[in-house]
């Protein structure tokens, strides 16, 4: 089934409104005590419950320090929590979680985001990642919201994410080096080409550990897509604002016939050298497709009939492409049907590590799959072996595990 996750994050995003809002959802409470437990991290213990904001009913989830239950709260508290932190550098956490007990896809999603939050503070603070040594990346509260995020997504088995733009929020807030401002620089380190806002909140909505997981997992960011909705969960923040204070998920399934958009133009003026940079450039401003079609055009000239298929949401966006980078006078739109497959993301172990298996169905039954090329092209020069071979070593390992599962 092609199921998907679309964050709504009116209210901003933080690690402990992502845990929430997916215990909320349905994620298993005691696997998320059991996996954790696998984590050799102690001086915490997590409080879970139900809590509302303005009337709306969450999960309230929080990583409660043992320290903080004995003493007032220590003076170098980090920017984004009022809880005390160690310091930790991005080496230790990494060694934390690759000596963990966890599952590779938890460990690999992890580490990917603690990465992307050192990269960030190191640009910030104009030093490497390996000498991030700061309180937020280091706090247990940090490590435990993304490495129980991460256990949440994979006990609820998506296939897809989808968020909305994010909600910065705006002022000043003070860490260990004083006031700076909202959103932290870090925070717009690691949004760069996010598509964000703020509405004249005056606290921080967006933190860096927020930031940080809805970038990792997030395919796209912009209106809610065509889905069934099957169900709605939040995670309650800790701050009471005027408007309410969650995340909101929503889970649904990809509708399995939709309209999308065609544009078309026909163009036999054009250096075709430019198909080279067009192409790529229409899928990043977020083509479905993009594909050229031969033609024989007036004058028995040779052309190519240069086609997008796009979601309404960009059709504009994409025009525009088209206007400014090919020599068309003129674009067809035409709305068009399409039937998909139902379609689920599987990680798949093989004997070169974990490699995504894209899995088709039909009518409930599977009826096709194919591992991800760019995780056999990283394996090829990886092991520095012919493609086509790891490809056929690859299958084989994809039809045993599948038979295992039954």
């Amino acid at each position: 089934m092609n199921k998907i996750l679309y964050f709504d994050c009116f209210a901003g995003i933080s690690g402990d409104m992502v845990v929430g809002a997916l215990l909320d959802l349905g994620a298993d409470q005691d696997k998320l005590y059991q996996h954790l437990s696998g984590l050799k991290l102690s001086g915490y213990h997590l409080h879970i419950e139900k809590q509302q904001k303005l009337g709306i009913w969450g999960t309230d989830f929080k990583v409660v320090l043992e320290e903080e239950t004995h003493s007032p709260p220590h003076s170098a508290s980090g920017p984004h929590h009022g809880h005390s932190h160690a310091h930790r550098g991005i080496q230790e956490i990494s060694a934390l979680i690759h000596d963990s007990m966890l599952s590779p896809p938890v460990k690999s999603r992890s580490l990917d985001i603690f990465n992307c939050i050192a990269r960030a503070e190191a640009r910030v603070h104009g030093i490497s990642p390996e000498e991030v040594h700061f309180h937020e990346v280091g706090a247990i509260d940090s490590i435990i919201d993304v490495v129980a995020a991460m256990i949440c997504i994979e006990d609820i088995n998506i296939n897809e994410i989808y968020s909305s733009p994010l909600h910065l929020g705006e002022g000043f807030v003070r860490c260990a080096h004083g006031l700076i401002p909202v959103p932290a620089p870090a925070v717009l380190e690691i949004l760069q080409g996010v598509p964000v806002y703020t509405t004249g909140l005056r606290t921080e909505l967006t933190t860096p550990t927020g930031a940080a997981i809805i970038s990792h997992l997030a395919r796209e960011f912009g209106p809610l897509p065509e889905i069934q909705v099957e169900a709605t969960a939040y995670g309650l923040g800790d701050k009471d604002l005027e408007i309410p204070n969650l995340l909101r998920i929503i889970k649904g399934q990809r509708t399995p016939r939709s309209s999308i958009w065609l544009l078309e133009c026909n163009i036999d003026d054009m250096n075709t050298q430019f198909y080279s940079y067009i192409l790529p450039l229409l899928m990043e401003e977020g083509a479905m497709d993009v594909y050229l079609t031969p033609l024989i055009m007036k004058k028995n000239r040779p052309g190519h009939c240069l086609s997008v298929l796009c979601d309404e949401s960009s059709l504009d966006r994409l025009e525009a492409v088209l206007w400014k980078e090919t020599s068309t006078l003129g674009v067809r739109r035409v709305r068009v049907e399409r039937r998909v497959l139902e379609r689920e993301l599987l990680s798949v172990p093989t004997r070169w590590g974990i490699v995504a298996v894209k899995a088709a169905y039909y009518q409930g039954r599977r009826l096709k799959y194919t591992p991800e090329y760019e995780d056999l092209a990283r394996i090829a020069r990886e092991q520095q072996l012919p493609l086509p071979q790891v490809y056929k070593e690859v299958q084989l390992d994809i039809e045993h595990w599948l038979k295992e599962q039954g």
